[in-house]
């Protein structure tokens, strides 16, 4: 960067960092054409800023080829140099990564993934002389530290000393954290050294602290198969099983092994051993945020085994996270079909090509690998959750329940598929049968927030079973209180109980949780009116058309910019005294109207005819029992009136369907 100022007068170091200033401050979607004109990289400031900005938009490869044309016009700026260089790395360029780390090296003689890129290239080479040499740079930090004595282990062992390969390990700093990988490559290295009793203690210390991951799962069995006891493998692989989510390498290892065929080792030489260093570490970085030192590590994992799926997958899902689909699904495609893993990457594949608007791809593909293994429920799932996220929810719902057909018996774990159709069939106005699923869900898993949330919200907008309702939103809530959805849900059925300042109160904490969704504004717009804010529930109405609503609510929403809401019923006030007084919520409909008639005897007789007159209504799209009930009773509450009246069509009270006519019985 002192390169870049020196060649430039006091007007030059203002314009750059006023340059700078708006790189910072404008947004992504305003400034992309920096990344795409190519005439304006002719320079060092705009080879520099638009890497910049390459970057910003995530776009890696790019950023490269500017950092590349800026460390051309300017070789002395350590700045631009490490960032070429990371960049390369990133990107598996190992070419030009190669020939920069040794620039780097030569400036910061410590930098730690330089130093593991050049002592990887020496190990491959046979060098291992230069290959200590590089790993034993890197000492400060425990990761660091970490990394460095795997390499050294693994490259003592490759250059024929595994005692002191195995003795590497004993100087990795004591952290409890690293201690299951000190473990873990212990037995790897005592494995490959047919050191076969200090590989199965070793495998099963790490094993014991850490049965729920894969890769010393899939070791200790491999080596406990490959000493003929299958017995034993069969029990580790079903003990790791139990305990975490299948996946489909444990799952395709057990069923080898229960057949009766004999397993190699998991790691076959030291270089491989290496590249277990790095994958599993780089997986472990990537998952925890580290996106871009872990993607370097995972890159260099396949520099020493290009044939590693694993490793290939989990750059794939780095790409998904960073919404770089095409690459994730050009990493996805270099997992072999023979892998057990192809048909997870496949899926993964599925969304991406949703996510590009290739919907009808991604079907296509995803129902080739049912058709294919029948059995697939993950297949299926995918299938009704892209159908599900393109509003096509006939298919999804389709899916789902071809999914929810092939489960013997619903267990914990099977609560997404219930969830997920119920979902699609409230958005089909099949309320019943998407209610059956909820409470299917629910029962499967009782402190899931989403079903919780859903249920709850759904119970409040009919006006249903409001205290239950009310008691799953609030424990929603009180499992996730900074999910703007569930806070909107509660603030809701406080707004539907007539609990208007505390609506209001949850309403607007919800809003700033969740600015962006025309609903949460809507509903406290809708808040704000009842506590008489009439310019404030306008904003916020307005601010709800500007987000995209739904065409149907548009309207509503327009109609009450133009109207407001209508006043709620007037409510009798009592001429006794406040002990005697009847609380609003005990007030009947007719009482409400006798209030709003007065003393005019015309309309009271009016009134009191339409009171004990029956009536017949025909049930219109979408309607409630609960918004029946306050259409002619004049109290949403009373639904069950109508219920009883009419038990002889309606199962229950959510039964109702458009078309159905109902008798409407007299008002209390």
């Amino acid at each position: 960067m002192s390169r870049i100022f020196s060649m430039c007068g006091r007007v030059c170091r203002t314009v750059f960092l006023a340059a700078l200033v708006t790189v910072f401050v404008t947004p992504v979607s305003n400034i992309a054409w920096v990344a795409e004109d190519h005439t304006q990289t002719r320079s060092l400031l705009g080879s520099y800023l638009a890497g910049r900005v390459a970057r910003t938009l995530r776009d890696n490869s790019k950023a490269a080829q500017f950092y590349e044309n800026a460390l051309a016009r300017d070789p002395g700026s350590d700045l631009i140099l490490q960032r070429a260089f990371l960049l390369d790395a990133i990107g598996g360029d190992w070419e030009r990564a190669l020939r920069l780390a040794e620039d780097v090296v030569a400036n910061e003689a410590s930098h730690q993934i330089a130093r593991f890129l050049l002592g990887v290239k020496a190990f491959k080479q046979g060098d291992f002389a230069a290959a200590k040499t590089h790993f034993a740079s890197v000492q400060k930090g425990s990761l660091s530290n970490l990394t460095a004595r795997l390499a050294l282990a693994w490259t003592f062992l490759a250059d024929g000393d595994a005692d002191r390969a195995i003795d590497q390990l004993t100087e990795i700093k004591k952290a409890d954290w690293s201690q299951f990988y000190r473990q873990y490559h212990r037995g790897l290295i005592a494995d490959v050294a047919g050191k076969r009793e200090i590989a199965e203690k070793a495998l099963s210390k790490a094993f014991n602290s850490r049965p729920r991951t894969l890769r010393i799962a899939e070791a200790y069995a491999r080596r406990m198969s490959n000493a003929g006891n299958a017995k034993q493998a069969v029990r580790i692989l079903k003990k790791h099983i139990g305990k975490s989510t299948p996946h489909p390498v444990a799952q395709a290892l057990l069923k080898d092994i229960s057949a009766g065929k004999k397993q190699s080792l998991l790691i076959a030489n030291p270089a491989e051993g290496l590249a277990e260093v790095f994958y599993a570490i780089g997986d472990a970085l990537a998952g925890e945020d580290s996106t871009e030192v872990g993607l370097v590590y995972l890159r260099i994992a396949l520099y020493l085994k290009p044939d590693f799926p694993l490793a290939n997958s989990a750059i794939g899902e780095i790409f998904d996270k960073m919404e770089q689909y095409q690459q994730a699904i050009e990493v996805y495609d270099r997992v072999p079909r023979t892998s057990p893993i192809w048909e997870r990457v496949q899926i993964r594949k599925a969304y991406d090509l949703n996510s590009l608007d290739k919907t009808d791809e991604a079907k296509t593909l995803l129902e080739g690998l049912v058709k294919n293994t029948p059995a697939s429920l993950r297949a299926l799932d995918a299938l009704g959750s892209i159908m599900r996220s393109r509003q096509r929810y006939d298919e999804s719902e389709r899916y789902y329940s071809r999914a929810i057909e092939l489960i013997d018996k619903p267990l914990p774990r099977h609560w997404n598929l219930y969830y997920a159709r119920g979902v699609s069939r409230e958005r089909l106005k099949n309320w019943p049968d998407a209610e059956a699923d909820l409470k299917m869900a629910l029962k499967l898993n009782p402190d899931q927030p989403l079903i919780l949330n859903y249920l709850g919200y759904s119970w409040v907008d009919q006006g249903v079973y409001l205290n239950e309702a009310m008691d799953l939103i609030r424990k929603a809530v009180k499992l996730k209180p900074n999910d703007g959805y569930f806070v909107d849900s509660l603030g809701w059925a406080h707004y539907r109980l007539g609990n208007f300042d505390k609506a209001v109160q949850h309403l607007e904490r919800s809003v700033e949780l969740r600015p962006d969704d025309p609903v949460i504004n809507d509903h406290l717009g809708d808040a704000y009116w009842r506590v008489k804010r009439f310019l404030e529930a306008k904003y916020q109405w307005s601010q709800a058309l500007t987000l995209e609503p739904e065409p149907e609510d548009e309207a509503k929403i327009r109609k009450k910019l133009a109207n407001g809401l209508d006043e709620p019923k007037k409510r009798v006030v009592a001429a006794a005294s406040d002990k005697n007084k009847t609380s609003d919520a005990q007030r009947t409909g007719a009482e409400k109207d006798v209030a709003v008639l007065g003393s005019n005897p015309a309309a009271m007789k009016k009134a009191a005819e339409e009171a004990t007159k029956d009536r017949t209504h025909i049930v219109r799209e979408g309607e409630t029992l609960w918004d029946i009930a306050d259409e002619y009773l004049g109290d949403g509450n009373l639904f069950e009136l109508i219920y009883r009246a009419n038990r002889k069509i309606l199962k229950t009270p959510q039964s109702i369907r458009r078309g159905q006519k109902l008798q409407i019985p007299p008002k209390p």
